[in-house]
């Protein structure tokens, strides 16, 4: 498979293998569909992270209605997945079956059986391929530097015309986060269904969605050799690990 299609990527350890370890702060690593918005007014994402630092990897989607709730399933319990940063700001957190097959060397579908199937075809542009030469040559220590991904963010939101993006700030339950999305892709065809409902086609929303400070993007972007961290859960920085948070409204 060509090693500059987002399938290779997904599917390979390469940033586990050359990666950015010891790391003192909570941290996952692997790809995901940082966001997708739909002229229904649903907003879809989903994240595979491969490899956890407080458990097993685990599989993600992100639904958001047209009325603005969100809900997270995940096939990891609520404390061990995305539910333990941005928990406070969802409204259920539901354990599930997450399944993400892949289709060729450019194409995905996500489902959550009974419940929601979403395809998606994705493919570079001149802007990903920029960002993306940009990443790899970054020092690794420029990474932990939250002006420089302050910087990173504003300048990635206006080449992808992707709205506000942030790969710093705060989470809704007050952990700092960084991202480190070394590969991007955009998403060129998507579709989804989501309990019998047609999402209908990629558009931006009305008002651009965030979960705290991580502001979601108004376009599909899909990044691959992704490293998430946590520097607010290094011993250094808080002395004792921070409390795990229960989200409220997890469905039995």
């Amino acid at each position: 498979m060509a090693r500059q299609e987002p399938r290779f990527y997904a599917e390979s350890d390469e940033l586990e293998r050359t990666g950015d370890h010891p790391d003192a702060a909570e941290h996952f690593s692997g790809y995901a569909l940082m966001g997708q918005p739909f002229s229904s007014g649903y907003y879809l994402a989903f994240r595979h992270f491969r490899h956890s630092s407080i458990g097993p990897g685990y599989r993600a989607l992100w639904v958001r209605t047209p009325s603005g709730n969100w809900t997270v399933y995940a096939d990891a319990a609520p404390e061990l997945s995305c539910a333990r940063y941005i928990g406070a700001a969802l409204d259920r957190a539901v354990p599930a079956a997450v399944e993400i097959e892949w289709e060729g060397p450019a194409g995905v579908t996500v489902r959550v059986p009974d419940l929601v199937r979403w395809h998606l075809e994705l493919g570079r542009s001149v802007p990903t391929t920029l960002l993306t030469a940009m990443a790899l040559r970054m020092p690794k220590p420029l990474w932990r530097r939250d002006s420089v991904l302050q910087a990173m963010g504003a300048m990635a939101g206006t080449m992808l015309s992707a709205g506000r993006m942030s790969v710093c700030g705060v989470t809704p339950n007050g952990q700092t986060f960084q991202a480190q999305p070394r590969r991007l892709w955009q998403v060129l065809e998507t579709n989804a269904v989501i309990d019998g409902q047609d999402a209908g086609r990629a558009a931006p929303l009305p008002d651009q969605a965030r979960l705290g400070g991580f502001w979601l993007p108004q376009r599909g972007i899909f990044a691959a050799d992704l490293l998430v961290r946590y520097p607010s859960t290094s011993q250094a920085q808080v002395g004792t690990p921070l409390e795990p948070f229960e989200p409220h409204g997890i469905a039995e």
